[in-house]
């Protein structure tokens, strides 16, 4: 069996790399070509593109590099269909994935995709669209399944990933004890995992570093990223930069800062109160309360349906505001007792199976009878 996956961003390339190493159990000798990163091709696919080339967040910035995504999109085209893969195996990153399958489908190649667009937040008659060019769906999130049955389109709900990460996670349990008291108060500082995403929101964040000096912060740096974009806040003695020990801070830390994204749902999965930020250009964020139609950006408050945990977008997103939440983390405010409470709840919501496993069964099962 041929399997060509296309996953765009970093929480693609890790959650590309599970499946992966899911798809070569079931199918020993299926061969993989794929559009990710590092993890993917360590996991044993023949990497054509990585995502630090591709990944382009917000309206504005995907404006300004339109013409490298349509090189991109022209290139994928023609890989696929020299290649000829048995099915195409589409990770999240709508922009582009949903355009591939269309193309796909007109080929008759069967196509998958695992981890669902986002289309319930916005522009949701693209799942008409979905149902015409998608041939299986496999969601990560409860509330989608349901989502989808609006459309008449049948999904399986296979889990969360984040589940398998977690529990397959190498952790460092001396990590974070080599750099602060057992009795510190610990706060990871989660910032995202892109360019712009940690110039918008970590000079905020540093803005914590001196107003707390008993404390220690944790700086979760992805090696992605060039060290300069982080290595100015090594000026301060409170602080310490890991780089790809995300889920060993969030294990051993007593708060977190994190920008919204795969890293909110993940921090109260380790059960850490937490506070989700969120900042973009000013035309970005016009833009997106145009279009944007649910209550919340945090997965969090998605799943739950409520305000477990506080959301400080744009203009709110203050030094005041982040003070106010560390403070009511240190005193265990009537707030972050109610939400650890929550997230145990939020916790039996998502599931304890292993998403990668589900999917990788059912894709092979349903490419083998073809």
């Amino acid at each position: 069996m041929k399997y060509y996956i296309i996953a765009g961003e970093r929480s693609g390339d890790l959650h590309g790399s599970n499946l992966i190493k899911a798809l070569k159990q079931y199918a020993p000798d299926c061969t993989i070509r794929c559009w990710g990163g590092d993890m993917m091709k360590e996991a044993g696919g023949d990497l054509v593109v990585h995502y630090r080339d591709t990944a382009f967040m917000g309206f504005l910035e995907v404006i300004k590099n339109i013409r490298t995504i349509r090189r991109f999109m022209t290139f994928c085209k023609k890989d696929i269909e020299s290649w000829q893969p048995d099915a195409v195996i589409l990770i999240d990153y709508p922009g582009f994935n949903l355009r591939i399958a269309k193309f796909t489908k007109s080929l008759g190649i069967k196509t998958c995709y695992y981890i669902s667009p986002k289309i319930w937040a916005w522009n949701t008659g693209r799942a008409k669209k979905i149902k015409k060019n998608v041939d299986k769906m496999f969601c990560i999130l409860p509330f989608e399944k349901a989502f989808y049955q609006k459309f008449d389109f049948e999904v399986e709900y296979v889990g969360n990933p984040l589940i398998d990460s977690m529990a397959s996670y190498p952790y460092d349990q001396h990590l974070i004890t080599r750099h602060s008291a057992k009795d510190r108060f610990r706060v990871g500082i989660l910032p995202g995992s892109r360019v712009q995403e940690v110039t918008n929101m970590l000079d905020t964040m540093a803005t914590l570093f001196p107003k707390y000096p008993d404390a220690q912060f944790f700086i979760a740096r992805v090696d992605n990223l060039d060290e300069a974009y982080y290595s100015k806040y090594l000026n301060y003695p409170n602080v310490t930069i890991l780089t790809n020990k995300a889920y060993d801070i969030l294990k051993f830390v007593d708060a977190a800062i994190v920008t919204s994204g795969t890293a909110a749902l993940e921090t109260a999965l380790f059960k850490v109160p937490q506070v989700v930020c969120y900042k973009t250009s000013a035309i970005s964020y016009n833009i997106a309360k145009l279009v944007i139609k649910v209550k919340y950006i945090s997965l969090v408050n998605l799943i739950m349906d409520s305000e477990v945990v506080k959301e400080l977008i744009q203009g709110d997103f203050t030094t005041g505001n982040l003070q106010h939440f560390i403070d009511s983390v240190r005193e265990n405010s009537e707030q972050i007792v109610k939400m650890r409470a929550q997230y145990e709840v939020l916790a039996a919501r998502v599931g304890d199976h292993s998403a990668s496993d589900q999917t990788a069964k059912l894709i092979v099962a349903d490419t083998q009878k073809h």
